[in-house]
Protein backbone atom coordinates (compact mmCIF):
# COMPACT_ATOMS: atom_id res chain seq x y z
CA UNK A 1 0.00 0.00 0.00
CA UNK A 2 1.06 3.75 -0.84
CA UNK A 3 2.04 6.18 1.81
CA UNK A 4 -1.28 8.43 2.41
CA UNK A 5 -1.25 11.83 1.25
CA UNK A 6 -2.00 13.37 4.63
CA UNK A 7 -2.24 12.18 8.31
CA UNK A 8 -5.21 13.99 10.04
CA UNK A 9 -5.57 13.73 13.30
CA UNK A 10 -9.29 14.31 14.83
CA UNK A 11 -10.27 14.51 18.42
CA UNK A 12 -11.86 16.77 21.11
CA UNK A 13 -9.67 19.68 22.55
CA UNK A 14 -7.34 18.52 24.99
CA UNK A 15 -6.65 15.56 23.16
CA UNK A 16 -2.94 16.50 22.09
CA UNK A 17 -3.79 16.71 18.75
CA UNK A 18 -1.22 19.43 17.98
CA UNK A 19 1.46 18.66 20.32
CA UNK A 20 1.33 14.81 18.84
CA UNK A 21 0.88 16.47 15.23
CA UNK A 22 4.23 18.69 15.94
CA UNK A 23 6.23 15.33 16.98
CA UNK A 24 4.41 13.12 14.16
CA UNK A 25 5.42 15.82 11.24
CA UNK A 26 8.97 15.62 12.94
CA UNK A 27 9.56 12.12 13.17
CA UNK A 28 8.11 11.88 9.27
CA UNK A 29 9.71 14.74 7.81
CA UNK A 30 5.97 16.48 6.88
CA UNK A 31 5.29 20.01 7.36
CA UNK A 32 2.35 20.20 10.43
CA UNK A 33 -0.66 22.17 10.00
CA UNK A 34 -2.89 23.31 12.38
CA UNK A 35 -6.21 24.50 11.71
CA UNK A 36 -6.57 27.08 14.61
CA UNK A 37 -3.02 28.18 13.63
CA UNK A 38 -3.88 28.50 10.05
CA UNK A 39 -6.70 30.86 10.83
CA UNK A 40 -5.13 32.86 13.21
CA UNK A 41 -1.91 33.32 10.76
CA UNK A 42 -4.50 34.37 7.70
CA UNK A 43 -6.82 36.33 9.92
CA UNK A 44 -4.13 38.09 12.02
CA UNK A 45 -6.53 37.76 14.84
CA UNK A 46 -6.51 34.91 17.41
CA UNK A 47 -9.64 32.48 17.55
CA UNK A 48 -11.31 33.80 21.11
CA UNK A 49 -10.73 37.57 18.62
CA UNK A 50 -12.88 35.73 16.13
CA UNK A 51 -15.29 34.12 18.31
CA UNK A 52 -16.17 37.23 20.22
CA UNK A 53 -15.86 39.78 17.62
CA UNK A 54 -17.24 38.12 14.44
CA UNK A 55 -19.19 35.13 16.11
CA UNK A 56 -19.16 31.48 15.40
CA UNK A 57 -20.15 31.05 12.11
CA UNK A 58 -17.58 33.45 11.11
CA UNK A 59 -14.89 31.32 12.43
CA UNK A 60 -16.18 28.29 11.62
CA UNK A 61 -16.32 29.90 7.63
CA UNK A 62 -12.36 30.36 8.13
CA UNK A 63 -11.64 27.04 9.87
CA UNK A 64 -13.43 25.75 6.77
CA UNK A 65 -11.21 27.20 4.40
CA UNK A 66 -8.17 27.43 5.91
CA UNK A 67 -8.71 22.88 6.13
CA UNK A 68 -10.40 22.64 2.70
CA UNK A 69 -6.60 24.31 1.63
CA UNK A 70 -4.81 22.16 3.97
CA UNK A 71 -6.59 19.13 2.79
CA UNK A 72 -6.01 19.64 -1.07
CA UNK A 73 -2.47 21.32 -0.78
CA UNK A 74 0.31 19.43 -2.81
CA UNK A 75 2.88 16.79 -0.78
CA UNK A 76 2.24 14.79 2.52
CA UNK A 77 1.45 17.02 5.37
CA UNK A 78 0.02 16.18 9.17
CA UNK A 79 -2.81 17.75 9.52
CA UNK A 80 -4.27 18.93 13.31
CA UNK A 81 -8.43 19.53 12.76
CA UNK A 82 -9.85 21.63 15.04
CA UNK A 83 -12.39 19.39 17.39
CA UNK A 84 -15.34 21.07 15.90
CA UNK A 85 -14.51 20.81 11.84
CA UNK A 86 -16.05 17.61 11.63
CA UNK A 87 -19.38 18.74 11.81
CA UNK A 88 -19.68 20.39 9.08
CA UNK A 89 -20.43 17.89 5.88
CA UNK A 90 -18.07 19.58 3.85
CA UNK A 91 -15.23 19.18 5.85
CA UNK A 92 -16.01 15.37 6.36
CA UNK A 93 -15.72 15.06 2.68
CA UNK A 94 -12.52 16.66 2.48
CA UNK A 95 -10.89 15.16 5.94
CA UNK A 96 -12.02 11.21 4.35
CA UNK A 97 -10.54 12.25 0.78
CA UNK A 98 -7.22 13.94 2.30
CA UNK A 99 -5.20 10.68 3.82
CA UNK A 100 -5.63 8.44 7.02
CA UNK A 101 -7.60 10.06 9.43
CA UNK A 102 -6.52 9.13 13.20
CA UNK A 103 -8.66 9.87 15.97
CA UNK A 104 -6.87 10.58 19.33
CA UNK A 105 -9.45 9.85 21.42
CA UNK A 106 -9.71 10.74 25.56
CA UNK A 107 -12.14 10.55 28.56
CA UNK A 108 -13.83 13.66 29.34
CA UNK A 109 -11.36 13.92 33.09
CA UNK A 110 -8.63 13.76 30.73
CA UNK A 111 -9.68 16.73 28.63
CA UNK A 112 -10.52 18.52 31.51
CA UNK A 113 -7.55 18.27 33.15
CA UNK A 114 -5.48 19.39 30.13
CA UNK A 115 -7.85 22.19 28.99
CA UNK A 116 -7.28 23.14 32.52
CA UNK A 117 -9.33 26.79 32.92
CA UNK A 118 -10.36 26.61 29.52
CA UNK A 119 -8.89 30.11 29.20
CA UNK A 120 -8.93 30.61 25.33
CA UNK A 121 -11.34 28.55 24.03
CA UNK A 122 -14.64 30.11 23.76
CA UNK A 123 -16.37 27.17 23.63
CA UNK A 124 -15.72 26.20 27.07
CA UNK A 125 -16.84 29.51 28.40
CA UNK A 126 -19.80 27.25 30.45
CA UNK A 127 -17.30 25.48 32.29
CA UNK A 128 -14.83 22.91 30.86
CA UNK A 129 -15.91 19.68 32.50
CA UNK A 130 -19.64 20.15 31.20
CA UNK A 131 -18.43 21.91 28.19
CA UNK A 132 -16.14 18.81 27.14
CA UNK A 133 -18.95 16.01 28.20
CA UNK A 134 -21.77 17.84 26.36
CA UNK A 135 -18.94 18.55 22.91
CA UNK A 136 -17.47 15.33 23.01
CA UNK A 137 -21.08 13.28 23.33
CA UNK A 138 -22.22 15.31 20.49
CA UNK A 139 -18.94 14.65 18.54
CA UNK A 140 -17.66 10.92 19.32
CA UNK A 141 -20.05 9.46 16.57
CA UNK A 142 -18.66 11.80 13.67
CA UNK A 143 -14.83 11.46 15.42
CA UNK A 144 -15.90 7.15 14.86
CA UNK A 145 -17.29 7.82 11.37
CA UNK A 146 -14.30 9.27 10.62
CA UNK A 147 -11.22 7.38 12.07
CA UNK A 148 -9.39 5.37 9.95
CA UNK A 149 -7.26 4.44 13.08
CA UNK A 150 -8.21 5.43 17.12
CA UNK A 151 -5.88 5.29 20.10
CA UNK A 152 -7.04 5.74 23.28
CA UNK A 153 -4.56 8.52 24.58
CA UNK A 154 -5.40 9.05 28.32
CA UNK A 155 -2.46 7.41 29.64
CA UNK A 156 -0.12 7.14 26.53
CA UNK A 157 2.76 10.09 26.12
CA UNK A 158 2.76 12.07 22.67
CA UNK A 159 6.04 10.44 22.09
CA UNK A 160 3.84 7.18 22.49
CA UNK A 161 0.97 7.99 20.71
CA UNK A 162 3.94 9.00 17.42
CA UNK A 163 5.24 5.41 18.11
CA UNK A 164 1.48 3.79 17.99
CA UNK A 165 0.82 6.14 14.69
CA UNK A 166 3.83 5.03 12.63
CA UNK A 167 3.54 1.60 13.61
CA UNK A 168 0.40 1.25 11.81
CA UNK A 169 1.62 3.46 9.06
CA UNK A 170 4.38 1.09 9.08
CA UNK A 171 1.83 -1.69 8.66
CA UNK A 172 -0.28 0.04 6.19
CA UNK A 173 2.97 0.28 3.81
CA UNK A 174 4.08 -3.24 4.11
CA UNK A 175 3.23 -5.49 1.15
CA UNK A 176 0.20 -7.47 1.32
Amino acid sequence: MTEPAKVLLIGMMGAGKSTTGHLLAERLGWPYLDSDDQVERSTGRTVPQIWKEDGEPAFRREETRVLQEACSAAGPAVIGVAGGAVLDLDNRAAIRGAGLVVWLRAEVPTLAARVGTGSGRPLLDEGPAAALARLSAERAPVYAELADLVFDVDRLAPPQVVDRITEALGAKRSPG
